[in-house]
């Protein structure tokens, strides 16, 4: 069952809890799809923090919805 990751997605790392954006991903002849996912985070010398994980090792992580007292549209203010 093929999933459903695309680049841009928030991903996840079953095992180690690694958690970035998927912004590459490289497919092998062997049938193996490996996905570069970076932190956004830097380390202490300024440098981006991307690691590489086979597909199946990744889920998908939502993103929280907007929302809240400032931009809930169905909230009424008074004054």
């Amino acid at each position: 069952m093929a999933k459903k990751i695309k680049l841009g997605d928030k991903v996840k790392d079953t095992i180690t809890g690694f958690e970035g954006i998927a912004i590459g991903v490289t497919n092998w002849l062997n049938g193996c799809a490996r996905w570069c996912v970076s932190s956004q985070k830097v380390t202490d010398d300024g440098k981006l923090i991307e690691l590489w994980f086979d597909e199946e090792r990744l889920t998908g992580v939502k993103a929280k919805k907007p929302g809240g007292p400032r931009n809930d549209p169905g909230r009424r203010t008074t004054g």
